[in-house]
């Protein structure tokens, strides 16, 4: 069975922080994941990316310096942690993952095959 199982959303503060995980199964042990959004009337952007053979990571501009990836490969698992939130991060974050390659990205024209359902993050005071 090929999934993605998003969790740790929720609601947070401006300034706060959150922790989402994202449980792949199924799939071979080499592939790149990563992490998406979508805002409401907003298209859906790239957030964060990593391999998990190389271990090498990508982040879109906006989020540099707040957010980290990582990977637990035992677990098959990858995390991102969300430090110091702003409003403009809400949206609904998507688990994406691109099986068979060590190459990962989060530009808009790279296309991952799988995808999670979605957790809701919403950043407000």
């Amino acid at each position: 069975q090929l999934q993605l199982v998003e969790s740790g959303g929720g609601l947070v503060q401006p300034g706060g922080s959150l922790r989402l995980s994202c449980a792949a199964s199924g799939f071979p042990l080499d592939y790149a994941i990563g992490w998406f959004r979508q805002a409401p009337g907003k298209e859906r952007e790239g957030v964060s990316c990593i391999s998990r053979s190389t271990g090498i990571a990508n982040y879109a501009d906006s989020i540099k310096g707040r957010f980290t990836i990582s990977i637990d490969n035992a677990k098959n698992t990858v995390h991102l942690q969300m430090n110091n939130l702003k409003p403009e991060d809400t949206g609904v974050y998507y688990c994406a993952l691109d099986p068979q390659t060590s190459y990962c990205s989060v530009n808009a024209g790279y296309e991952y095959d799988y995808w999670g359902q979605g957790t809701q993050v919403t950043v407000s005071s």
